[in-house]
């Protein structure tokens, strides 16, 4: 008698867990009307309870029906993963942002490598889950106890980041939130004061020429020592990447940083982000044209991922080059960005020379700028120009008291303001022009 009770009850289980985990409503609704209880039941080996199912499934009406008989929002399977760790393993978005809403920890940690979610959205890449933790947890306690930035760059079992994961399994989308977010681009598995591995280690072991070329945008350091004494550069010869170990050699010309030290960068508008984001591609795709070719590599395709592709089409707004003024500075490029308060115009290539060519002083507190190379006034700003008609130039010509922007007009300006500044000069040797123009090698 007692043993066909329990077999009965576990084939209600089962059944309770089918149910779930195919979303059928009815069926677990009226499980739940003759027994409330089989709420508290758990699988077998998993110790998976009927949320943990429905999350990783991606049942999102199964999820709020059960989330409706306030059900344990964190409770926990063997391996300590909480049902919204389980839907982000799975990249079920919805269902993420259905648990965080209904009070989820973001900031639990597992038994199997001491991961949280954010550690497991960056590993499988599934960017819509990793968007949803980072905006909750500028809102959730996480972001009163412990800090975002400090959130972002928690570390597991293995002193590994989100962003050592990401860049370990080639996952772009996410390597760039992250770094979005503040991320530390040389943060170090090695823990009190030991070395470790980096994520440009990280990228350098996965293969991915992207990862390696974002990190390097963002300030990575190739000559950073890992736990055995090598360099990223090392670790991609070990691992036969060859592509990465030509940008990684040290030999090789650094690529541009982004100079996010720069007050007015870190202001920008999502616009003028975007083109300065997209000039600074494009200057280091033209020098990792030359070591690529160097190493006999086929180059790497401008636009590799869909932010690049965001990133042109937010530039479609400048029609062509015949809409615009031309730039004064290189005379090739219509001007894209506006300086404030002088109100001078120059292209985002120019730009992004200018203000990656002065390197911040660590000492100082505040990073120094460069200054406007026309007026040489201080920069305060960076904004979209105005794209001006036949009338606006017209009103320009005639008008003594604004800048003439023609090319004619403007290139003894040009000339003479940048006469005392190395910016371009420098930034055309580095880049191995003999011309100064922006991002173009012969």
């Amino acid at each position: 008698m007692g043993q066909k009770l329990s077999c009965r009850k576990q084939h209600e289980k089962n059944g309770l867990f089918s149910a779930v985990a195919n979303g059928e409503l009815e069926m677990v609704e009226a499980i739940l009307q003759k027994d409330p209880t089989v709420l508290e039941h758990l699988t077998a080996h998993s110790l998976l309870s009927p949320l943990h199912l429905a999350a990783s499934n991606g049942r999102i009406e199964m999820l709020s029906m059960l989330l409706e008989h306030n059900i344990k929002v964190d409770i926990l399977n063997h391996h300590k993963q909480t049902p919204l760790m389980l839907a982000v393993m799975h990249g079920k978005t919805g269902c993420v942002e259905k648990l965080i809403q209904a009070g989820a920890n973001i900031l639990m940690f597992d038994s199997l490598r001491r991961r949280t979610c954010l550690h497991y959205a960056a590993y499988y890449g599934h960017v819509g889950c990793l968007k949803a933790i980072l905006s909750a947890a500028h809102s959730t306690p996480v972001a009163d106890s412990w800090g975002f930035e400090r959130f972002v760059n928690i570390r597991d079992r293995n002193g590994a980041t989100p962003l050592h994961l990401a860049a370990r399994q080639r996952q772009t989308e996410c390597l760039r939130s992250l770094l979005d977010s503040g991320a530390l681009v040389c943060a170090s598995t090695g823990g009190y004061g030991y070395p470790g591995s980096t994520p440009l280690h990280m990228a350098a072991r996965g293969g991915s020429v992207e990862c390696v070329r974002m990190l390097l945008a963002r300030g990575a350091d190739r000559l950073q020592l890992d736990s055995s004494g090598r360099i990223p550069f090392s670790v991609a010869l070990k691992n036969k990447r060859k592509a990465c170990a030509a940008l990684l050699n040290p030999s090789s010309a650094p690529l541009l940083v982004w100079p996010s030290p720069l007050k007015f960068i870190s202001e920008l508008n999502q616009e003028a982000k975007a083109l300065l984001e997209k000039a600074l591609l494009e200057a280091n795709m033209e020098r990792e044209k030359t070591l690529l070719r160097k190493a006999d590599m086929p180059p790497s395709p401008l636009h590799s991922g869909s932010k690049d592709d965001d990133i042109a089409s937010d530039s479609e707004v400048f029609k062509s080059d015949s809409d615009m003024e031309l730039c004064s500075i290189c005379f090739e490029q219509g001007c894209t960005i506006e300086v404030r308060p002088c109100g001078h115009q120059m292209c985002a290539h120019c730009t992004i020379a200018l203000c990656c060519h002065k390197k911040p002083d660590p000492a100082t507190a505040c990073a120094a700028g460069p200054l406007c190379p026309f007026c040489r006034g201080t920069i305060l700003q960076l904004i979209l120009a105005k794209i001006k008609t036949s009338s606006d130039t017209e009103e320009v010509e005639s008008s003594p008291t604004k800048p003439r922007r023609s090319r004619k007009s403007n290139f003894s300006e040009g000339s003479s303001s940048f006469k005392g500044l190395s910016a371009m000069g420098s930034f055309g040797r580095n880049a191995g022009c003999n011309s100064g123009k922006v991002g173009t090698e012969k």
